[in-house]
């Protein structure tokens, strides 16, 4: 019997859940509700409180393990903010808590809500199916209000020193690999589902290592504001251009039209060998906080491990 080389594989992406629970309907209406749809993995990618803290963590952990899905992937975000150990210790110099918050996180409760917190850096995954994927994660995000989890814009974590841009200090203890399948972040790339009334205040830099890794799919959250996704095609620069040849052009398609979301039916993403990539801005909540955008479940066909 013959084997098939990829796996159908669904991914529900939420982000910024700000102390989300289901049946609470006094933000409205709420398009993530019990029961959510069946999938194989779920990304969480931050946000998951308004400013930490154990209770909120194990609210968070709660409602996490009310979703059906074999595995669940999680990160931190700037409001997270005693899961920053060196963010917590210089503004309360109180490293107790920021213990008690990780273990909070990866804690009994984690593991009865079938939780994986991540560290960043690379980490794989081998499914019940058979699929696999490798996913590099980071909880941070550009500097601004003096929030968890920054970086000064001149600063960059996701590149190695001879892949920086002019001007910019590689500050990276785990870059993004090449041939990494899915990159999940706190925060958006610059100018891709990343405009706020600040205007677009995504990461250059992190948009630079996508360019050189061109992950299948890249979510995220962060800005409320710009929900959505995006697909990005990856196109070689003409000759003579001044960018470095080895940095593609981004042709971003949906952008006028944005893709509406089928929600709770999957996104069927075919994303090419390296060609495209689906940007997911996944934030449940809006500008004003209510939990009225709906999470995005994508299907990607991932290789088999057999």
């Amino acid at each position: 019997m013959a084997r098939h080389s990829t796996i159908a594989t669904k991914f529900l992406v939420i982000s910024d859940t700000h102390n989300f629970e289901f049946g609470n309907t006094s933000g409205g209406l709420q398009p993530l509700q019990l029961p959510t749809p069946k999938v194989d993995v779920l990304l969480h990618c931050g946000d998951l409180t308004e400013v930490g803290g154990v209770s909120s963590f194990e609210k968070a952990l709660k409602m996490l393990g009310k979703i059906d899905a074999e595995l669940k992937l999680v990160i931190p975000g700037n409001h997270d903010l005693d899961l920053d150990k060196s963010y917590w210790e210089g503004h309360y110099n109180d490293p107790e808590d920021h213990n008690l918050a990780i273990n909070a996180m990866t804690g009994r409760l984690a593991d009865e809500a079938g939780v994986s917190y991540l560290n960043e850096g690379t980490h794989s995954f081998t499914l019940k199916s058979g699929a696999k994927f490798t996913i590099y994660v980071s909880p941070y995000t550009p500097a601004f209000c003096d929030w968890a989890f920054a970086y000064e814009r001149n600063e960059d974590r996701y590149n190695r020193p001879h892949q920086v841009a002019h001007a910019v200090t590689s500050i990276a203890t785990e870059p993004i690999p090449d041939g990494v399948d899915i990159v999940m972040t706190h925060g958006p790339p610059k100018g891709i589902l990343d405009w706020c009334p600040g205007g677009n205040v995504g990461c250059d830099n992190l948009l630079r290592a996508l360019q050189r890794v061109k992950p299948m799919m890249h979510c995220f959250g962060h800005i409320h504001e710009s929900n959505g996704v995006e697909v990005i095609e990856w196109k070689k620069r003409a000759a003579g251009s001044s960018f470095p040849e080895e940095v593609d052009s981004i042709h971003k398609y949906f952008e006028e039209d944005p893709i509406e979301n089928p929600y709770p039916e999957p996104f069927v993403w075919e994303h090419g060998h390296r060609k495209r990539t689906l940007a997911v801005n996944a934030a449940i909540m809006t500008m004003g906080h209510k939990p009225k955008n709906a999470p995005w479940l994508v299907s990607l066909e991932l290789p088999c491990s057999v």
